[in-house]
């Protein structure tokens, strides 16, 4: 991997702005909050997020019961919506029960999962899941969305949490879409600010 070349930024002001960062606030406002060019704020952000995704691309794969569900993302365009819709970005999603999540850029939904209960809905593309040496539940949304613990509630409340963090940028350029999502990963496997701080503090190597 191509060595990172370290930010010329005053360490107070690498700070200030990752603390910003980690709040959301938009690289214009923490621009003129640190007082730096919005350029500059614009290139550290793009750099936390690939910091970001270098770091939890690194995480073991999951085990235990899994939630799968596919979503897709882009501008707002007439025509088909949902899956097929042209123009979008599909996502595939993984998230252990009680646990953390992983989304990955994807063409198409037939990505292999480690030995485990999943739950998904009941979208055909799944069926190759039935093969594939453990055990699946479906939820039929048109029937109802919950079944006991057949459900995949908990990956839907994270897409519902990422398009509700990616509106509010003017659109995302596709080949940027990966650092993006690793964020929004990031964000809802830690919750808390005060880790996410700490936690990117260290990968950034800024001094705590």
């Amino acid at each position: 991997m191509k060595a990172r070349r370290r930010s010329r930024l005053p360490v107070g002001t690498q700070k200030r702005l990752l603390e910003h960062f980690v709040a959301g606030t938009p690289a214009r406002s923490a621009a003129e909050l640190v007082g730096v060019n919005r350029n500059t704020a614009t290139l550290y952000y793009r750099k936390l997020r690939e910091i970001i995704a270098e770091q939890i691309a690194h995480d073991a794969p999951f085990s235990g019961e899994i939630e799968v569900d596919e979503s897709y993302f882009g501008g707002h365009r007439k025509g088909k919506r949902g899956r097929g819709a042209a123009g979008k970005v599909a996502v595939f999603g993984l998230l252990k029960r009680s646990g953390r999540v992983h989304a990955v850029m994807i063409p198409n939904a037939g990505h292999q999962t480690p030995m485990s209960l999943v739950y998904s809905d009941s979208w055909h593309a799944y069926d190759r899941l039935d093969v594939s040496g453990f055990h699946h539940e479906r939820v039929d949304h048109s029937r109802y969305f919950t079944q006991g613990r057949n459900h995949i509630n908990g990956i839907e409340n994270f897409w519902s949490q990422t398009k509700r963090h990616l509106r509010r940028y003017n659109g995302i350029p596709r080949k940027d879409f990966h650092i993006f999502m690793a964020e929004c990963e990031w964000r809802f496997n830690i919750r808390s600010p005060a880790k996410l701080v700490k936690i990117l503090t260290q990968w950034a190597k800024l001094p705590a």
